[in-house]
């Protein structure tokens, strides 16, 4: 692992950011929060990158800033790929690791649900966040990291 890893965070409706800070802090990981301009942020441990409102800022500031081992955070799966590509580990604020195992049934099932929403308008149900997603999501965080660490 060339420089230390680091944490990227897709800030923008993630409910885990400060979860993910404390983990950070037990492991003293650099952490980047990158959100657009819309949203409000403030942490004393984490570095803000602030970035403009168009569709795909953030993830293309997190894909051009991460390295090899860095960990992002997102609930995007395209961003999501791009890190993958980059030999970056993936996560979801509700703990799940995107592989490359994993990855392309997650973009397939993304397209058909646009479609359904765009030919059908037929809106798949978001279900409201548990407490245990933030325990498997921390769970899973550290499992990553410790991974990394120990390579």
């Amino acid at each position: 692992m060339g420089d230390k890893m680091k944490i990227f965070i897709d800030a923008d409706g993630c409910p885990v950011i400060e979860d993910t800070i404390s983990i950070a802090k037990q492991y003293n990981l650099e952490v980047i929060i990158v959100k657009n301009y819309a949203h409000h942020i403030e942490n004393d441990y984490a570095t803000i990158i602030t970035v403009d409102i168009s569709r795909d800022s953030a993830d293309f500031y997190i894909v051009n800033h991460s390295q090899n081992e860095d960990i992002i955070v997102t609930q995007d799966y395209g961003l999501a790929a791009m890190g993958l590509a980059k030999n970056s580990n993936i996560i979801t604020q509700n703990g799940l690791i995107i592989t490359n195992e994993n990855i392309d049934k997650l973009l397939n099932q993304r397209h058909l649900n646009q479609e359904m929403r765009r030919k059908h308008k037929i809106y798949t149900h978001i279900k409201k966040r548990k407490t245990s997603d933030t325990t498997t999501f921390k769970e899973n965080i550290i499992q990553l990291i410790e991974q990394a660490l120990a390579k």
